[in-house]
């Protein structure tokens, strides 16, 4: 009953280093060209995995070269990959990374076999999901397949979280099902309505995820930590102050770590503690899977902060 099971998808990424996002009509002379293994849903499931939790995946990859290679990389993080099909219509989906001097990214995405995650197949998955602790979801595969996924974990008791990236809107039916919400500040405002840029302004948002029926709500709130909100607090919780390098699937090792470590058995703050110091770890470095750290070197990370009083 401590599994977690992840419903998402999977991307080749193709990263360049560039001085500057591109103008309209501008060419840039990049650098560092690398094809890395990626995709929000894969990204989330590695994190978890690599930090300490056994996980399942569900997802959907083209039967080729890459999607093979990753499939075969997801099962050697200690990934159970029954559920990862694939997929012989469609190649496996694929983004285009640039990653600023300044370490900030943008990101363009194509679903491709990831659009073919369909309900039906959530079904077949159905006694996976039903003997998990947590499911995990995000918004790089079809909403109503993800639907089916939440509606299957409440139906069976399994807790819901919900990282609603890339931001987009969603329905009040969807919401209701998830116990767990963990928005960036774009993406809280999307939902809510609320521009977030501070504490209090999180606080607003988190208050209207409440009235929809989200029991707990965790906002990133980038440089100044994480705003968590439920019944048995209100907080803000600081990160660690780190020289980015690449932001990439930082999110996802924050959603990945602090699941890792509350199906391990820790409590709230030790837990976010050890979300945060994954994800400073992970914008130290190039990529998105090759920039997630093991659990060893996130407990060296955080014993070292400790040392330093921080």
């Amino acid at each position: 009953m401590n599994r977690l099971v992840v419903l998402g998808s999977v991307n080749a990424d193709h990263v360049l280093r560039v001085p500057h996002f591109p103008r309209p009509g501008e060419t840039l002379t990049g650098h560092g060209y690398q094809i890395v293994p990626g995709g929000k849903g894969a990204n989330q499931a590695v994190a978890a995995a690599r930090l300490g939790a056994e996980v399942s995946f569900i997802a959907r990859v083209g039967d080729d070269a890459i999607g093979r290679q990753m499939r075969d990389g997801f099962a050697n993080d200690g990934i159970d990959v029954s559920a990862v099909i694939l997929d012989k219509a469609l190649p496996t989906g694929i983004a285009i990374i640039y990653v600023s001097d300044e370490g900030e990214n943008s990101i363009g995405i194509s679903a491709e076999a990831n659009g073919a995650l369909s309900p039906a197949m959530v079904r077949e998955h159905e006694a996976m999901i039903a003997a998990a602790h947590t499911l995990l979801l995000q918004l790089e595969v079809p909403l109503e397949s993800m639907f089916e996924a939440a509606r299957l974990a409440r139906a069976h008791g399994t807790r819901v979280v919900l990282n609603p990236a890339p931001a987009r809107p969603l329905s009040t039916e969807l919401l209701a099902l998830v116990d767990l919400i963990t928005p960036n500040q774009t993406e809280a405002e999307l939902l809510t309505g609320i521009r977030v840029t501070d504490e209090r302004s999180a606080a607003e948002a988190a208050s209207r995820f409440h009235q929809m029926g989200i029991r707990e709500v965790m906002i990133t709130l980038g440089s100044q930590g994480v705003y968590c909100s439920s019944p048995d607090r209100q907080i803000l919780v600081p990160g660690f102050r780190v020289e980015a390098v690449d932001t990439t699937a930082a999110g996802d090792t924050f959603n990945g770590a602090l699941l890792a470590a509350e199906l391990a058995g820790a409590d709230f703050n030790a837990a976010v503690r050890f979300a945060h110091g994954a994800a400073a770890l992970s914008v130290t470095r190039l990529g998105a899977q090759s920039s997630i750290p093991t659990k060893a070197e996130v407990d060296a990370f955080l014993q070292a902060q400790a040392v330093q009083g921080r």
